[in-house]
């Protein structure tokens, strides 16, 4: 029973190094710029372990974008689901959600990855809409999140100065100030 449970952590750590790998990897190169082998070297594994624990570089992309995006979606009260998406993408240290940049970087893929990319585009845009009663609530929330991944583009991909050194806070304090008018309640 010991040796079993053992195992159980063993089978629980490799999944997480595997997720964990794929999220760095994916978020610097894209879904297609990725390789199997690349994933199962940056964890320190067999990548015949990828295969078994996910399946496919596909699922194990869903699962990666699942984990972090829908954690975020799940956990996060809607009012705050923009900063807060902002605030981690911004993160100078310490665990950052990259879900944005692994978002942009694998936005030429086709098949499985633009379908969960969309998929969770439609519904991180669906939680921002709710923050306003105007007619155009969609739009609005559309126009949020391509602030978001403007961000992202800009300051992560790009590096485009000043925004790539900007000061987190200032970031955030601007961005935010304006978002809230773009998602405000008119009643």
């Amino acid at each position: 029973m010991t040796e079993q449970a053992g195992r159980r952590r063993d089978a629980a750590a490799t999944q997480r190094a595997l997720l964990d790998a794929a999220a760095k990897l994916f978020a610097e190169r894209g879904f297609d710029r990725t390789t199997v082998r690349d994933i199962a070297g940056e964890a320190g594994v067999n990548q015949a372990l990828l295969f078994r624990y996910f399946g496919s570089k596909e699922a194990l992309f869903e699962a990666v974008i699942a984990r972090d995006g829908r954690e975020q979606l799940a956990s996060t009260p809607p009012e705050r689901l923009f900063s807060a998406s902002l605030r981690s993408m911004l993160a100078p240290e310490g665990p950052r959600n990259r879900t944005l940049e692994t978002y942009l970087r694998s936005s030429g893929s086709d098949g499985v990855a633009a379908a969960i990319r969309q998929e969770i585009g439609e519904e991180y845009a669906g939680v921002l809409a709710t923050l306003t009663d105007a007619p155009d609530a969609e739009l609005r929330a559309d126009l949020a999140l391509a602030w978001l991944m403007g961000i992202a583009l800009v300051r992560e991909v790009s590096g485009k100065e000043p925004l790539a050194s900007a000061d987190p806070d200032d970031i955030c304090r601007l961005v935010v100030t304006a978002t809230k008018t773009l998602l405000e309640r008119t009643e």
